[in-house]
């Protein structure tokens, strides 16, 4: 018997099943043994036979339990839809006293958000889960512009997932969207299809060397700030010069990136090597060590100790700091000869 408290799917007879109620629709009555007529043997008979008897396309005989009879497939469907028809509305009476219910808390909610939002102008979220139910609340409300940075290079396959369908909603409405991500991003193919897919929906994203922190910025009004020792909390700033001031960093940032390549130029790639190349030389002149560079990079290890073995071969030196004073002579020579 079909349980009508699930969905059903999509619903088609068999070819047997077709078969057997065109050969007992010439009848007004007939029994399992003459479905042979049809070139089935009795096990596909059975199938078939129960197969239009839980449709309710066939029925036992009256007064012959051994004997079948075709219903009409209108009667048929109206049998089995009807118990259907009514759970859907039944669950449809559910969703909407749901719904009331939770419109019934809207004022207590607007109205102690207001409160909260003139007393903490600067409020620390010190769980995941609360940090991403607020950029989801902020996503939802933004209306003109959001603001992003990224850091750390590739993100991950999650992120990606949950990033695709907030900036997809965001966008197809109208919100501008612009932002950055660090280099080594740019060579992740899951940050780049991602990247490819809110470009094609008019958002800008670049990349740049260093100098990021992650943020978010909403609508000129409330900025998520990103803890340097804390992964999964955040700050939440809603003091509006504050918010100024980040949004003044996030444009100085901007002006000095470079468009994020969706196909390969190797133009391009190489000059984004030397940037980065540049960086780990002024790194290691500050005497910083490879895990520390690499975090302000956004790349791995392993990545930034080839950069640092290159450059140290091309200028000759024996240790990381040799080669940051090596070639931090050589810039100021050359800037001097300008």
């Amino acid at each position: 018997m079909m349980n009508t408290s699930e969905p059903l799917g999509r619903i088609e007879l068999s070819e047997e099943a077709s078969r057997v109620f065109g050969y007992a629709a010439q009848r007004a009555v007939c029994g399992i043994e003459e479905l042979t007529a049809v070139g089935l043997d009795s096990a596909d008979a059975e199938r078939a036979v129960k197969e239009l008897v839980e449709m309710r396309l066939l029925c036992r005989a009256e007064g012959a339990a051994d004997r079948l009879t075709v219903v009409p497939p209108r009667t048929a469907a109206d049998r089995l839809l009807r118990p259907l028809e009514r759970h859907v509305r039944e669950r449809y009476e559910e969703i909407e006293r749901l719904r009331e219910t939770f419109a019934s808390l809207l004022p207590a909610y607007e109205s102690g958000r207001a409160r909260r939002s003139d007393a903490e102008p600067i409020e620390l979220l010190t769980d995941l889960r609360t940090v991403q139910e607020t950029i989801e609340e902020l996503t939802i409300g933004a209306r003109q512009e959001v603001l992003t940075a990224q850091p750390g290079g590739a993100r991950s396959a999650r992120a990606l997932q949950e990033a695709d369908e907030r900036d997809r909603r965001m966008l197809t409405r109208g919100v501008q969207m612009r932002t950055l991500y660090q280099h080594p991003a740019r060579y992740d193919q899951p940050t780049i299809d991602h990247v490819r897919r809110v470009m094609n929906l008019g958002a800008e994203v670049r990349t740049r060397t260093d100098g990021l922190c992650r943020l978010l910025v909403f609508d000129h009004r409330v900025a998520l700030l990103g803890l340097r020792d804390d992964p999964e909390a955040a700050l939440l700033v809603r003091e509006p010069h504050i918010v100024h001031y980040i949004r003044v960093f996030f444009d100085c940032l901007w002006r000095d990136a470079s468009l994020f390549p969706v196909s390969f130029d190797s133009a391009a790639a190489v000059r984004i090597s030397g940037e980065i190349q540049e960086s780990i030389v002024a790194m290691l002149s500050e005497g910083l060590e490879d895990k520390s560079i690499a975090r302000r990079l956004g790349m791995s290890v392993r990545s930034c100790q080839r950069h640092a073995s290159e450059i140290m071969k091309a200028v000759n030196a024996k240790s990381r700091f040799q080669a940051g004073y090596v070639l931090g002579r050589l810039h100021a020579a050359a800037r001097d000869r300008e």
